[in-house]
């Protein structure tokens, strides 16, 4: 059964979550940091690229490319993590300039302690935005849980032949329920899909909390993944969307790379130079 939230509701808690504009924040950065402008988007990286790298390793690499933040995903941070874990991450991440501003992609199913234990370890971890692949009958306990702890779920689309496939299953999927339920929106999954990433980003807006920039080169199920912009990626067509939605400034705008996972080093910095320039066209 899905909540009734009223205006008022959802007007207060939109406003709660959402930054008007697109900000960068302002760090102090341990080493020589290359530096990417990205116009005041604040991009960072979803983990998994550098999967095959302890999470130091990881870090210290987004450190020495200039990101600002960071969607980790779980085994590179465990939702188990225990406190003193927890805070050591969070200072390992401030000695670097990284923001953690999601972790995921989470299950959440109707088990409302289990899904407790996610928004626990986030709030633990100033995580603000969990990237989801919630079940069905999950959204009575995300609703209560998103209105307890103030915390995002962004449903995250997998592509052909997953529950979120399409914009329309996201769109339906959130609708009634609190205003803190939105998106984060594959935009390389959704080429997969046959849909339109500046689309997706359009139909999202006030419900868009995370992006994972990511190129294919077909729109078929089965295709490779390639430098942004070297398949059906709009790039700067996307950062001109998220202009124009206003992207929470505390949303997770992250690049996501799967190729290449021993040795990704040169394939994200072309990812990031081209995100740079994307950015910087849609600005002008």
């Amino acid at each position: 059964m899905q909540a009734n939230w009223s205006r008022r509701k959802f007007l207060g808690a939109a406003s709660a979550a959402i930054v008007g504009g697109v900000v960068s924040a302002k760090f102090v950065r341990a080493g020589d940091a290359k530096k990417y402008d990205f116009a005041g988007f604040n991009v960072g990286l979803q983990s998994y690229t550098l999967r095959e790298f302890s999470v130091d390793r990881a870090l210290e690499q987004m450190n020495k490319w200039g990101l600002g933040s960071v969607e980790l995903f779980d085994a590179h941070f465990p939702s188990k993590s225990s406190d003193a874990d927890i805070e050591a991450m969070k200072s390992k991440a401030k000695s670097l300039g990284i923001q953690m501003l999601g972790h995921g992609v989470n299950p959440f199913s109707a088990d409302h302690e289990a899904n407790r234990r996610w928004f626990e370890f986030a709030k633990k971890a100033g995580i603000k935005n969990l990237s989801a692949n919630p079940s069905e009958d999950a959204f009575d306990s995300l609703d209560k849980l998103c209105e307890e702890y103030q915390i995002r779920i962004a449903i995250h689309n997998h592509g052909p032949g997953a529950d979120y496939d399409k914009i329309a299953d996201t769109l339906n999927a959130v609708k009634g329920h609190h205003p803190l339920i939105g998106a984060c929106a594959d935009l390389g999954h959704y080429i997969r899909s046959g849909e339109d990433p500046v689309r997706a980003i359009n139909l999202f807006e006030g419900r868009l909390f995370g992006i994972h920039l990511k190129d294919f080169a077909e729109q078929k199920d089965k295709t490779k993944g390639v430098i942004l912009g070297q398949g059906h990626l709009d790039v700067v067509g996307v950062f001109k969307a998220l202009k124009k939605v206003n992207f929470p400034a505390d949303g997770c705008l992250s690049l996501e790379y799967e190729e290449n996972p021993k040795d990704p080093w040169a394939d994200v910095e072309a990812c990031l130079a081209v995100a740079s320039e994307g950015a910087k066209k849609a600005a002008g």
